[in-house]
């Protein structure tokens, strides 16, 4: 397993969120079907066509993602996604923050999560990023290209904010987080 797999499956959740919704993604010119595939998920992650591939092989091996029989797209084990996001991500992938720089706020300081809960740090926690007019203390992604891809889908910044609260969190911010993620990956997200 790479970190990208992570990234990749909560785009494909954001994705289906989107499609259940009956809307698509007007930052990309993409046709809607497009979207799931590899050359769909290279555009909106930035991540090359060849490692979507292999990261959606290693997910669906694993069992954190199927085939979907009717149109033999990938579709993520939500219930399993969910369990080891919670459970397991932060020991594979651990968060360690770094010096201060510019970047995308995440974690308790993303847009969508802010004023949630008030930490007791005193920098806020942002992944570094040449265009980002926030300063606080680096925390690297889950994948390089991850401060520009979550420009264009707030629903995968407000995911990948939630993972890096419960990769960083102490035991109160990491609870909160937890809470969040598992509603939006197990109640279908409703809102």
């Amino acid at each position: 397993m790479k970190s990208q797999d992570v990234v990749i499956l909560l785009k494909l959740v954001s994705l289906e969120h989107e499609e259940r919704k009956g809307g698509g993604h007007p930052r990309l010119d993409v046709h809607r079907e497009d979207l799931f595939s590899a050359r769909g998920l290279e555009a909106s992650l930035g991540i090359s066509k060849t490692e979507v591939n292999a990261s959606v092989n290693r997910s669906i091996s694993s069992g954190l993602a199927v085939k979907d029989r009717n149109s033999g797209r990938p579709k993520p084990n939500r219930r399993n996604l969910r369990d080891f996001i919670v459970h397991g991500l932060k020991f594979v992938f651990p968060g360690r923050p770094g010096a201060m720089t510019r970047g995308v706020p995440t974690a308790f300081a993303a847009p969508s999560l802010k004023g949630l809960l008030v930490s007791a740090g005193e920098y806020i926690y942002v992944w570094p990023f040449a265009k980002g007019k926030v300063q606080g203390q680096s925390l690297d992604p889950l994948f390089k290209s991850v401060p520009e891809a979550v420009q264009k889908d707030e629903r995968l910044y407000e995911y990948l904010a939630l993972v890096d609260a419960i990769r960083i969190g102490n035991q109160r911010e990491t609870g909160l987080a937890v809470e969040r993620i598992s509603e939006r990956l197990l109640k279908n997200d409703q809102r």
